[in-house]
This record gives structure tokens, C-alpha cells and sequence, in this order.
């Protein structure tokens, strides 16, 4: 991101605000889907993501982090999203969802991506955090405010529910 748009938004420019939101909107969109099923809460997540992005912004001192930043950013809201929902207090138990549709061609990573919507959401969350955003397991219980053990449970388990959904759709 342009160091000098960053600027302008630093003063709250609109015009360079609206910008950003246009450079950013499709990749923070990506990350919330990865942590949530309803459109309606991808949304929410992200108007909230580029309030706190554009309220913020004046204490990144170095513009060069800015989209790692703003994709933090939306990884906390959408946690926060789920935390408030409480969808974060799972049961180890398997879900029973099945794809109504299973031939569908579409590329590998979408289809990844929608089998990631069967996955219960704490599963889901946990998953996408150590294994997409790269957190360790300490990091995830503290954030998650569960035990590391609970962490590794659950990607455990997601891992496992994953690798059936692949082997039953033939991906």
C-alpha cells in the first residue's frame, strides 16, 4: 500500500479512505469467509474491520506492515464476532452436515474453502488460525481463552473432519 494514501488517511481523507477500502475490501472479505458462514456477519466483520482500520490507522508507524495489519485486524473482529456469539464453546461431536452438491468443479481452494463451512466454528476458527495465519497454539488459547490443549483438540479434529469431507467428495 502507497505510503502517501496511508497518509491521507491518517488525516481521514475520504477520498483516499474509500480508496483503501477498494484495495483492501476483496482480501478482507476473503479472510472473514474463511471464519464465517453468513454474509450478513462477513459484512458487519468487515464494516467493523475498516472502522477500527480507519480509527487506528494513526498509531501504524510503519506503512509497510499495513496489510498484514488490516488482515489482523479482521481476524480479531471475526473472533470477536464468534466469541459474542458463542460459537466458540463447541461439542467434539461430528456434525452431519453433507454437500448437497458434490459435482461441482470448481478450482481446489474454493472448494477447500467450502469445505471449511462444515466444519463447526470453533473448529473452523482454530483451523484457520494455525493453520492459515500461522498462530501458535499458545497464542490461539489466549486469544480464544481456552486451554492449548483444547486448541490442539480442536484442530485436531478439524483436520480429521477435513480429510473425510475431501475423501467423501473425492477432491
Amino acid at each position: 500500500m502507497e505510503s502517501e494514501l496511508l497518509l491521507e488517511c491518517q488525516r481521514n481523507d475520504r477520498n483516499a479512505q474509500r480508496k483503501v477500502y477498494e484495495k483492501m475490501a476483496g482480501k478482507l472479505y476473503s479472510v472473514c469467509k474463511r471464519y464465517l458462514k453468513n454474509d450478513e456477519d462477513i459484512e458487519e466483520v468487515l464494516a467493523d474491520t475498516f472502522y477500527k482500520i480507519f480509527t487506528k490507522i494513526d498509531q501504524l508507524q510503519n506503512h509497510d506492515i499495513f496489510e498484514g495489519w488490516a488482515r489482523k485486524i479482521a481476524v480479531n473482529e471475526c473472533l470477536q464476532k464468534l466469541r459474542n456469539t458463542k460459537a466458540l464453546h463447541i461439542e467434539l461431536e461430528d456434525s452431519h452436515a453433507e454437500s448437497s452438491d458434490t459435482t461441482d468443479t470448481i478450482s481446489f481452494e474454493k472448494d477447500i474453502l467450502s469445505l471449511l463451512n462444515f466444519l463447526p466454528e470453533g473448529c473452523r476458527a482454530i483451523f484457520n488460525l494455525f493453520a492459515i495465519e500461522g498462530y501458535p497454539h499458545k497464542e490461539i488459547a489466549m486469544m480464544l481463552s481456552i486451554s492449548e490443549g483444547t486448541s490442539k483438540s480442536q484442530l485436531n479434529f478439524a483436520r480429521k473432519k477435513l480429510q473425510e469431507l475431501l475423501i467423501n467428495q473425492n477432491i
